[in-house]
């Protein structure tokens, strides 16, 4: 059969004890299912959770939620216990692993993105299991940033599909404490599983809402997560970590957990401009050129009303009309200070200022992400 690459998430409450330790056994069982499914010939990329919860037991302290350094504390001690664990669990069925820390940052430049993209894919060549996980350590979302920029991920749950995005997976696979979506809280008597999603709606997203006891990642995120995916043509399948077999089911096809049907795959510069970074800053252009771009123009400087926040070429900014709304996102051929000078500026006025082997096109065409596939 043809390789196919799958990306597993399993969240903090998979992997540890009520009692917030990190539980080996679960570990050991997570690893044996991915080790049947490379023998079945599929790609594995892991996404993990845990590292906090696993610095809190190795530091025998309280933990502390609204301390962002202590949870950066308890993540750079808890990486080492459990990658530790995760080599010494891999090698009893006789696979390599190597870890990648990822920030929002290393998704947003366009060099870092290519080239974890290509480290990735040398790991899985030869067989490693790249098992990843957000750089807690420094990636804090209460960082002041410049005025427009919004970062693009804040969770593992975020995180594993915008990796599957980057690697064009065939399928995620969000492991949980929950067997699925339902259509009410699970605890109540009349909550059904949610078979299949064909689409995610706004409905739906208001519906169903929750937040487990130790990640970060809660029912929320992992429609948020699922969007993107389908979005990008990626199924996802969101399923219990607990049940027996649960990689290996979901891999023969057998009617598990909640699945997410794909929508028309997306060319992969686009997927990184819609998802994979962050957005540094704003340019607002005017009713004429807003008319352009939908219409499949590219950006000129004579369209550009106002620019805001500080970016460099090749960073990703939004696009708004006169009334601040954003209406499409895209990747520029000048930076803010350059283009703050040529602002409104006709093309013959912006190479006798800066130069004629500059640019005609602020955002060429081909590097712009309509908003309306965004949302």
């Amino acid at each position: 059969m043809p390789q196919k690459l799958i990306v597993v998430k399993v969240g903090t409450s998979s992997i540890t004890t009520s009692q917030g330790t990190i539980d080996e056994e679960e570990m050991q069982r997570l690893a044996s299912q991915i080790a049947v499914a490379t023998k079945q010939g599929y790609k594995i990329v892991l996404v993990t959770s845990g590292a906090v919860a696993a610095g809190v037991a190795e530091l025998g302290i309280p933990p502390k939620p609204k301390d962002v350094t202590f949870q950066q504390a308890a993540a750079a001690t808890g990486q080492s216990v459990l990658m530790a664990k995760y080599r010494k669990i891999f090698q009893k069925f006789g696979l390599k692993v190597a870890q990648i820390l990822l920030t929002a940052e290393d998704l947003s430049n366009r060099a870092s993105y290519v080239h974890t993209c290509d480290v990735l894919g040398l790991l899985l060549k030869i067989g490693v299991i790249p098992i990843i996980n957000e750089n807690d350590v420094t990636s804090v979302d209460e960082l002041m940033r410049n005025d427009g920029y919004k970062v693009n991920f804040s969770d593992n749950d975020i995180l594993s599909v915008l990796v599957a995005g980057a690697v064009c997976a065939d399928l995620v696979i969000i492991l949980s404490d929950v067997d699925g979506l339902y259509t009410d809280e699970p605890s109540k008597p009349r909550a059904q599983l949610i078979k299949t999603v064909d689409e995610i709606t706004a409905e739906l997203k208001e519906r169903l809402k929750g937040k487990s006891k130790r990640g970060r990642g809660g029912i929320q995120s992992k429609i948020k997560a699922a969007e993107i995916a389908t979005s990008c043509g990626i199924p996802v399948v969101i399923a219990n970590s607990r049940r027996d077999n649960v990689i290996v089911d979901v891999l023969s096809g057998k009617d598990i957990g909640t699945y997410f049907k794909p929508q028309s795959r997306m060319p992969a510069v686009k997927r990184w401009i819609a998802y994979g970074a962050a957005v540094k800053g704003t340019i607002r252009v005017n009713e004429g050129a807003k008319k352009a771009i939908l219409e499949g123009s590219s950006l000129l400087p004579v369209g550009v009303v106002e620019v805001r926040g500080i970016f460099n070429v090749g960073d990703v900014v939004m696009l708004e009309d006169e009334n601040h709304v954003e209406f499409a996102r895209g990747y520029p051929n000048f930076n803010s200070t350059e283009l703050n000078l040529i602002k409104g500026l006709q093309v013959t006025e912006v190479q006798q200022k800066l130069g004629s082997d500059k640019p005609k096109e602020v955002v060429e065409h081909r590097n712009i992400h309509l908003i309306e596939e965004i949302s």
